[in-house]
């Protein structure tokens, strides 16, 4: 084995590469996994990131690369946030210390960053589908590795997943679904397929004779007596449990299985990786095993920030969250409005949905990892005179786009649709980031599309929402706390589609979107210095724009600036310049957002600098316009 890393654990710092692993004797592999454990602890404290997920997966990664070689078997995770034993284990355990910060690891399995990273994913459902794909593309060859896609069982409820199950066994002979089964996704797992996973479990009948049967096949010399026997075992499963689905769609059925015994995880995958059919292995483990903190309350810990490693306390801001506004200001209105109903795809405490939850639990609906199906669930709601608000991050609701054009807005069904984390979502990179959903929903007709100041106008704009009963609407709200600003006792509604304008000047027009209001204010200081007038004018509405106001602003501003918190390409700037386009005006206009390409990770504030989002940068580059 290499020599240690001086700055990692002793086993730990020995691993280099699966192959180190492998050599790594078995009365070891308890200590590893103490030694991974405590890293993860030790390291996500100081960079946050997701410890549930990983806590959870130590023994099974272990045994993983024990008897798969990757990068030629390929090994996917879905979502993949909970990689980061895969990455200690396959040559990045130095660089751990890096990861979700700017420039180094990535918090998901990433293509461009290690070859044993099969597949890059940040979002739920994919790992089947792919895996599947790549063992089409190996048959294709006539080649014969290993495909192992591993799949939670709250991703379980994710169409993406449920399609690729119908197409497995019609697909390939050689495929190996893993299923983690811990009863969590982000929140608690909910709905039947749930419990479908739980009654697996509860049958000792089933663990003896499988147990009794693995003796027995291990032993026997013959392919042909093994296949007999584990025939007749699966057959008497459908007897003493609820009949497994998985058989009926073609999946040899394995487990459960205790995810937290590395012995016996390499038994079985030994077992697996020699069969001829498609085989699914259940596996059993715990969210958040071996720190306390984070078993107790995994769903805190499923993503987090800095934390105190000794009780896995965290501060709380003394501003509220945007989150958190949504949260409290839909709970008022529903105790004035029996109508309004909630719905999110497994994203109660991230959406904050579980405050209107505690208020209102029947009216409250969790359909897990299914984000098209919330939103035509919440379509059927409004077609029978309830106001559904469907509260989805920016960077999954970018899934339900369909069902917003197709089904709410061609029918004009009064659905409300809340993207939470829109603009950037820093520490997580690119499958996060919600900068595309202006590009992806403006062309829409009937749609009205807002997004807040601050804090203060988000709670008017969900008032103004609550109004809108003739057609569909959106918000989109950022990431983390809001301004700091007063909230009002009694939020008022907008006036659909008017701006706001915050000040008068004479050279320039600063027209900015929700967050960037901020940044224009700065920058308008900056400018002010130069002896440079700016106006500042608070978009309010994506859709419709306020034609009337920003054909004010041109005709009487030598440069219109738009900022915000979007690609450029196809976001609000682009709105402005058709409209000015359309009606002939020959005002320039600078656009300000982020390029139009994927964002690397890395903090708010680093992240705005490099890309020019700061308020100097912006004061830099309209005085450049403006002597060009």
């Amino acid at each position: 084995m290499s020599s240690p890393s001086s700055n990692l654990p002793a086993l730990l710092g020995g691993i280099h590469s699966p192959a180190d692993l492998k050599a790594l004797p078995a009365d070891k592999l308890p200590q590893l996994a103490q030694e991974i454990r405590d890293l993860l602890i030790g390291t996500l404290a100081e960079t946050g990131g997701h410890l549930a997920p990983n806590l959870g997966l130590v023994e099974l990664s272990i045994a993983l690369h024990r008897v798969f070689e990757t990068p030629r078997d390929k090994i996917l995770f879905d979502v993949s946030h909970q990689c980061y034993i895969h990455k200690l284990l396959t040559g990045r355990a130095e660089a751990f210390h890096t990861i979700r910060q700017f420039g180094g690891l990535s918090g998901f399995t990433k293509r461009s960053e290690s070859e044993h990273d099969a597949y890059g994913a940040g979002h739920a459902g994919t790992a089947l589908s792919a895996g599947l794909g790549m063992a089409a593309a190996r048959d294709l060859a006539g080649d014969d590795y290993n495909v192992i896609s591993i799949v939670g069982d709250g991703a379980f409820t994710c169409g993406t997943t449920l399609e690729g199950l119908n197409n497995i066994s019609t697909t390939t002979k050689k495929f190996i679904l893993i299923l983690n089964d811990n009863e969590w996704s982000i929140d608690k797992n909910v709905g039947a397929l749930s419990q479908y996973f739980s009654s697996l479990q509860q049958t000792d009948a089933y663990e003896w004779l499988r147990d009794r049967a693995k003796t027995i096949i291990e032993k026997m010399a013959g392919s042909t007596a093994r296949k007999q026997v584990t025939k007749l075992v699966h057959a008497a499963h459908g007897l003493i449990t609820p009949l497994s689905f998985f058989q009926e769609l073609g999946l040899t059925y394995y487990g459960p299985i205790d995810g937290h015994d590395t012995e016996r995880l390499e038994k079985i995958l030994r077992i697996v990786a020699r069969q001829d059919t498609p085989v699914i292995l259940h596996v059993i483990t715990n969210k958040g095993h071996g720190y306390g903190p984070a078993q107790c309350n995994p769903s805190k810990f499923h993503g987090i920030g800095k934390y105190n490693v000794e009780d896995g306390s965290t501060s709380k801001g003394a501003v509220p969250t945007y989150s958190e506004v949504f949260g409290q200001t839909l709970s008022a209105l529903a105790k004035e409005d029996p109508a309004i109903t909630g719905i999110t795809a497994a994203m109660p405490s991230g959406t904050k949905l579980d405050i209107f939850r505690s208020h209102f639990p029947k009216r409250y609906y969790d359909v897990g990892i299914a984000e098209e199906h919330a939103a035509i669930f919440a379509c059927g709601q409004a077609t029978q005179g309830l106001k559904p608000y469907v509260a989805i991050y920016s960077t999954f609701m970018q899934r339900c786009v369909d069902i917003i054009q197709h089904d709410a807005a061609l029918q004009n069904l009064p659905v409300r649709f809340c993207m939470d984390r829109a603009g950037l979502s820093p520490d997580d990179g690119p499958t996060h980031h919600g900068v595309f959903d202006i590009a992806m929903l403006r062309a829409i007709p009937n749609l009205v599309f807002m997004q807040p100041k601050d804090e203060a106008e988000l709670a008017a704009m969900l008032v103004t929402m609550n109004g809108i009963n003739d057609r569909p609407s959106a918000i989109r709200y950022p990431r983390g706390c809001g301004e700091g600003v007063p909230m009002p006792e009694q939020p008022q509604p907008l006036p659909i589609g008017r701006a706001e304008v915050l000040a008068e000047g004479t050279d320039v027009c600063l027209l900015a979107l929700g967050n960037m209001n901020s940044v224009a204010a700065q920058a308008a200081e900056i400018l002010q210095q130069q002896g440079i007038s700016c106006s500042r004018v608070n978009a309010r509405f994506i859709c419709p724009l306020d034609e009337s106001c920003i054909m004010q602003q041109a005709a009487r501003h030598k440069l219109i600036v738009t900022l915000e918190d979007h690609t450029i390409a196809g976001g609000f700037g682009s709105a402005v310049l058709e409209l000015l386009s359309t009606r002939c005006c020959g005002t320039p206009v600078l656009r300000i957002g982020w390029p139009t390409r994927f964002v690397e990770h890395g903090t708010q504030e680093l992240l705005r600098a490099k890309h020019r989002l700061t308020p100097q940068a912006v004061a830099e580059d309209i005085l450049t316009r403006l002597n060009s």
